[in-house]
């Protein structure tokens, strides 16, 4: 009986399951890493069609070398960290197509994973046209984006700077910090410069005291008594010491960036610079540039970005250097807000919303853009009536990501039709809405009038 059964089984043909179209037949594919570079290439270009290399110099060339050797014309790396600069820069060099890819889209290596196999991984995605190739703005915006964060870095280390210059006042029970708004203030430094160099005297550090400070004269010589102590006054003096020196690294930082402007206009204008002349601005706040910024950006993108409300040149001078002037890649203002973290990251199961938050990315352009829509909350303009609204709806959080995304559309058009900013829509808009809320109010009153 069993005999009869597998005379009439029939045979099973198995059946080839063809692989994806393949886009990019010379594709290569690489995995970084701190100490080498694995590189997978088509099987049929090589011996060894996946090759390990080191991560000094002589071996990026070798790379470059040997994937030209292969006949590759298109590569694809992770961005995993700082590894990838050197080599991305190099590959270009040589005139080869270079994806930089987010490592979030390439993980999906099932069973036992090597950097061999993640290679491998990469080339065959990429070959099929899977990967997508992350925004990256051309050599003298990417030296001027490292300078920007460079001088960020710089300002952000002056406060453990501050902190323990407050801390050894209050220690001697100098209360600096209740007659002074701030003690990096030209008074609070004056005073602090004053107390190292050996005056105790109250009469005597009043002197330092600018006039355009509000509080009280016997306010002030109340908070300059205090009790003087060797220990308290050896750190303050190095807390100082590391805030000016921090404050000269910002204005070097200054020179850097505003050279590499120089280069930028001298790029875009043919070595023509006539139009621009150093000059140092004789006041300026803390934290701010010590040159002009606004008369670079005008020279390079020849529209006024700080005419944006909430924008200072600062933010202007940090949304440049993260983009250029060329958007054209993002093709539409959504896909420029999902880059920058403002747009809502929804996760759709059964046709409903589940949940809709921000993405957890600390993007330098959604920090700064969040940063200049919380100086919104207080302003007489349409963008400050919108943080309002918004933040009784949403609460303040949800306000500021609601404005700063509406500022990164703002700014993604205004550089895409390089059109300046059109203040007198807005203000438009502000007296449209203004009008419509008092026509919702007296519709209120007026029901309220026949509830009675």
């Amino acid at each position: 009986m069993s005999k009869t059964k597998k005379k009439n089984k029939k045979k099973v043909t198995k059946i080839k399951i063809d692989e994806f179209t393949i886009i990019r037949p010379n594709a290569a594919g690489i995995d970084v890493s701190s100490k080498d570079y694995v590189i997978a290439v088509p099987s049929d270009r090589d011996k060894e069609p996946i090759k390990t290399f080191g991560c000094f110099t002589c071996d990026l060339y070798a790379i470059a070398e040997w994937l030209i050797k292969c006949q590759i014309d298109s590569v694809a790396m992770e961005s995993t960290g700082i590894y990838w600069k050197q080599l991305f820069l190099v590959l270009q060099e040589y005139g080869l197509e270079v994806f930089l890819v987010n490592s979030r889209h390439v993980k999906n290596v099932t069973g036992k994973k090597t950097d061999e196999e993640d290679a491998r991984w990469i080339q065959r995605l990429h070959a099929c046209g899977l990967l997508s190739n992350s925004f990256q703005p051309g050599e003298e915006i990417r030296t001027l984006r490292s300078l920007v964060r460079q001088r960020k870095r710089v300002n952000e280390n002056k406060n453990p700077s501050t902190s323990r210059m407050v801390k050894a006042l209050e220690e001697m029970n100098i209360k600096l910090k209740l007659v002074l708004s701030d003690i990096k203030s030209v008074s609070g430094q004056a005073i602090i410069k004053a107390i190292i160099e050996g005056k105790r005297n109250p009469n005597d550090l009043i002197k330092y005291v600018h006039h355009k400070v509000k509080a009280k004269r016997d306010d002030i010589l109340k908070a300059l008594e205090g009790n003087w102590r060797d220990e308290c006054l050896f750190e303050l003096k190095q807390s100082y010491d590391s805030y000016n020196f921090l404050q000269q690294q910002t204005l070097e930082c200054d020179e850097k960036i505003e050279e590499q402007l120089t280069k930028i206009v001298a790029q875009k204008k043919d070595g023509d610079i006539t139009d621009l002349e150093k000059t140092k601005k004789k006041h300026y706040r803390k934290n701010e540039f010590s040159f002009d910024v606004n008369k670079y950006l005008m020279q390079i993108i020849e529209i006024d970005l700080t005419k944006i409300y909430g924008i200072s040149e600062e933010t202007a001078l940090t949304l440049f250097s993260e983009t250029g002037s060329d958007l054209s890649s993002f093709r539409i203002d959504d896909r420029f807000t999902s880059w920058c973290g403002l747009a809502p990251n929804n996760k759709i199961s059964g046709g409903k919303i589940i949940s809709s938050h921000l993405p957890k990315k600390r993007h330098p352009i959604k920090k700064a853009l969040l940063r200049a829509a919380n100086s919104l909350y207080r302003s007489e303009n349409p963008l400050g009536d919108l943080y309002r609204k918004k933040k009784s709806q949403l609460g303040p959080k949800g306000a500021k990501c609601v404005v700063a995304r509406k500022l990164a559309v703002i700014y993604f058009h205004m550089m895409t039709k390089k059109e300046p900013f059109n203040i007198e829509f807005y203000q438009k808009q502000q007296i449209k809405n203004k009008q419509n809320r008092i026509k919702h109010l007296e519709k209120q009153i007026a029901e309220l009038k026949d509830v009675a």
